[in-house]
């Protein structure tokens, strides 16, 4: 069942990045470009899935398991330190230069767009050298085990 849910999920949120312009580097591009001809409407796009995802995660943390019955893992993390705000400028960069971030860059791949091939090759080149980096570090989070 659980696949099934994940595959219907996936489903759905893929055709809303469709459906929204999400998945259209162009149109990622024209929202970002706040000095040219400026696309405004990726803004209620944003504003409505943050809407919706407050309200799902003020109900998600009320509960101890999801819907499904796994256990509920939500951060818990509160302070901005350095390596969010890289984190954030690096995933910044990337949003403006290539107009793709992750999940869109999927659909986008998924409908054959040749720039997100080069696009999500980079990215998971960039998550494995972060994989590994951490890995390194005897404190890391995400040490091996």
């Amino acid at each position: 069942m659980t696949i099934f849910t994940s595959l219907i999920a996936g489903l759905v949120f893929g055709l809303g990045l469709i459906v929204s312009g999400m998945a259209n580097p162009a149109k990622i591009l024209g929202f970002l470009d706040l000095a040219g001809a400026w696309d405004p409407s990726l803004l209620f796009v944003m504003g409505g899935a943050v809407a919706v995802a407050s309200v799902a995660f003020a109900i998600a943390r009320k509960r101890t398991v999801s819907l499904l019955g796994a256990e509920m893992k939500l951060p818990t993390a509160r302070q901005i330190d350095r390596r969010l705000v890289g984190g954030s400028l690096l995933f910044g960069i990337g949003w403006g230069i290539a107009g793709f971030c992750p999940g869109p860059s999927l659909v986008a791949l998924g409908m054959a767009e040749p720039k997100a091939l080069v696009f999500v090759a980079a990215m998971l080149v960039g998550m494995g050298g972060f994989e590994l980096l951490e890995r390194r570090k005897p404190n890391s989070p995400i040490h091996a085990t």
